[in-house]
């Protein structure tokens, strides 16, 4: 089944899923059987996510009964996905659209139980808000690419397995036309990952140098030259999933949002004023209404992949998430100043939101929120440009060679 002739009737298609949530059980105790294992065994039953095909584990129904079935199987005792598996909700997506029926089978399932894990390889030291003129080459030599490069920001490249490469492989064309798309092997000869140590001590974020990497062209996921449209698919899903994992979790009691009602709550009541009490329902009201807001988005998108909607959500809650930890520890007062850690470690799960009790981590994280996944600036030009339908701006490199374009 596909999503184009899944079941209209929404009581049909709920029934399907719930028909195959009690199969998956009657067969499968997710206590008793490995975390691994009985995750293989929901993307065998077109569980893993719904919208998918049918045979890439999916049901072929829309993306709102996902919901229904994650809950049914966490009540059943099934834990969630391994929190350094995150990019398979980027990477996902993108194999779907525009890998070929071998790659869907070769990737979706080992990323999905968490056997295989991913990283993104998009930005250099030269390209980051302006992804399109990256310089990292990729050249033909018979049923390999030879890549040569370095990529920079690259979250958990150091636990990755996989890692998804955008690649220069046509320095004469346009620097959009130029690109194209592969999953490297982050264990191939020539592949070195070099940690970045930030802000909060840590070194969630490395860099990668690429020196004569060898990759198959079965490896290449689309056509030669549309890496720019294949990293779009990307792009749109990570956002949507920043845009949804940043600024306060399920509800008011977890994530920052229960952090900032717990610190206001614990607060002396000899220096708690009415003031503070205003500034805390109005970061509270702001959350809540994101929250409605990015469910009411997941309802409406039934299958496919994002817009340029998902950049409202990934914009509005990159600033709301720094006002919030802010306004956090400035009701800590003198106390938010100490007994933070600053010992280098090395994560292996992104952390893009706060946890109880971390608020001074949080703090210092969440600065990254509005530069991961698109800026906060370019978010708002393609909220203007692609949504309210404002002119764009002028780009006088679009359509020259990329070996012309002007570089510092």
């Amino acid at each position: 089944m596909t999503v184009t002739d899944a079941p209209a009737d929404t009581a049909e298609q709920t029934r399907i899923a719930e028909a195959a949530v009690d199969a998956l059980l009657a067969a499968h105790d997710p206590v008793t059987e490995s975390h691994i294992e009985f995750r293989g065994h929901q993307y065998d039953a077109g569980l893993a996510w719904v919208h998918h095909p049918a045979g890439f584990g999916g049901l072929g129904l829309p993306r709102t009964l996902q919901r229904t079935v994650d809950q049914r199987l966490r009540t059943a005792g099934a834990r969630p996905a391994d929190p350094s598996t995150f990019f398979m909700l980027l990477i996902g997506p993108t194999i779907v659209t525009h890998g070929t029926d071998d790659q869907k089978r070769r990737y979706l399932r080992p990323m999905f139980t968490g056997e295989e894990r991913w990283c993104q390889l998009f930005s250099e030291p030269g390209s980051g808000s302006d992804f399109a003129g990256l310089g990292t080459r990729a050249e033909r030599d018979g049923d390999e690419w030879v890549v040569n490069g370095q990529k920079v920001w690259n979250t958990l490249a150091h636990v990755a397995d996989l890692g998804m490469l955008v690649a220069r492989s046509d320095p004469e064309l346009p620097k959009h036309k130029g690109l194209t798309y592969f999953a490297l092997d982050m264990r191939a000869a020539g592949v070195e990952v070099r940690p970045l140590r930030q802000i909060t001590g840590e070194a969630e974020f490395n860099e990668v140098y690429m020196t004569d990497v060898r990759v198959p062209d079965t490896a290449r996921i689309g056509a030669v030259g549309e890496g720019w449209r294949v990293a779009l698919t990307t792009l749109m899903n990570e956002r949507t999933a920043i845009g949804g994992a940043a600024g306060g979790g399920d509800s008011a009691q977890h994530g920052p949002l229960g952090t900032l009602l717990d610190t206001y709550r614990n607060m002396d009541a000899a220096v708690r004023t009415k003031a503070h009490r205003d500034e805390v329902m109005q970061l509270w009201v702001r959350g809540e209404t994101l929250r409605l807001t990015n469910m009411r988005a997941a309802q409406n998108a039934r299958a496919g992949n994002p817009g340029p909607e998902g950049s409202v959500s990934k914009l509005a809650l990159a600033e709301f998430n720094k006002e919030l930890t802010s306004q956090i520890l400035d009701l800590e007062g003198p106390a938010a100043m100490v007994d933070y850690d600053y010992e280098f470690r090395r994560p292996t799960a992104v952390s893009l939101d706060a946890k109880s009790g971390e608020t001074h981590h949080a703090f210092l994280r969440s600065r990254a929120n509005s530069i991961e996944g698109g800026t906060s600036e370019i978010m708002r030009n393609i909220l203007g440009e692609q949504v309210l339908g404002l002119p764009g701006e002028p780009r006088v490199d679009k359509e020259i060679p990329w070996r012309d374009v002007p570089r510092n």
